[in-house]
C-alpha cells in the first residue's frame, strides 16, 4: 500500500496498532488502520444425469486444466449467488443449489473455498471467455491429471466417494502449506 485511500497521504507505516495484535498499514496523517480479510471463493459441482459439469480455463491461473465453475464472491452477494453467478459467467449454465458441500480454509493465500451441489437445470453450456471448453464428464472419465485446484480435486473426490454411500455431508477441511 503506497497511498492511504481515506486522505491520499503516502505516510504510511505497516505496524501493530494499538490496541491490536497484527500488523496493518497505519496512516501516519489521520490515522486510518486498513484491514485485509480473506478472499472468499464460490463455486458449484453441478450434476446432470449422474454426470459432472466441468470447465477447461481459458483465464490463468491454470489456464487450461479443468475446474468445477467457481471464483471470487462479489459485494453485496450471498454465497449461493456468487456460486450461480460463477457457474452461468464460466459455463453458460443455469443451476439449482442442492446443499453446502465442501469448505476450505487456504490460509497461506488468505482465501476460503466453499461448494455447493447443484442440479445442472438443462444441456445449455457451453465456453465463455474464461472457459475453452465445457463438458459433462462421467466421474469415471474424470481427467484427474488436468484438475486445476486442489480444493476441485478433494471436492470431486469426496463426492465420488459419498456417491457410494449416498451421505452428501458438509466437509470442512484446512490445507496448510
Amino acid at each position: 500500500m503506497k497511498y492511504c485511500s481515506n486522505c491520499g497521504s503516502s505516510n504510511l507505516t505497516f505496524q501493530i496498532p494499538e490496541g491490536d495484535n497484527m500488523k496493518r498499514y497505519y496512516c501516519n496523517d489521520c490515522h486510518e488502520i486498513f484491514y485485509t480479510n480473506p478472499n472468499m471463493v464460490v463455486g458449484a459441482l453441478c450434476i446432470r444425469d449422474n454426470k459432472i459439469l466441468l470447465a477447461k480455463r481459458d483465464i490463468q491461473p491454470r489456464k487450461g486444466l479443468w475446474t468445477l465453475p467457481a471464483g471470487f464472491l462479489e459485494n453485496a452477494e450471498t454465497l449461493q449467488e456468487g456460486a450461480l453467478r460463477e457457474t452461468f459467467e464460466e459455463t453458460k449454465s443455469k443451476a439449482k443449489i442442492k446443499t453446502q458441500y465442501t469448505m476450505f480454509s487456504l490460509p497461506h493465500i488468505n482465501q476460503i473455498h466453499f461448494f455447493y451441489i447443484a442440479d445442472l437445470l438443462d444441456d445449455n453450456y457451453g465456453p465463455t471467455s474464461e472457459s475453452i471448453e465445457v463438458k459433462l464428464f462421467d466421474p469415471s472419465d474424470i481427467p484427474w491429471d488436468e484438475i486445476a485446484f486442489p480444493t476441485v480435486y478433494k471436492t470431486l473426490k469426496y463426492y465420488l466417494a459419498d456417491l457410494e454411500t449416498g451421505s452428501f455431508e458438509f466437509k470442512e477441511e484446512d490445507i496448510k502449506l
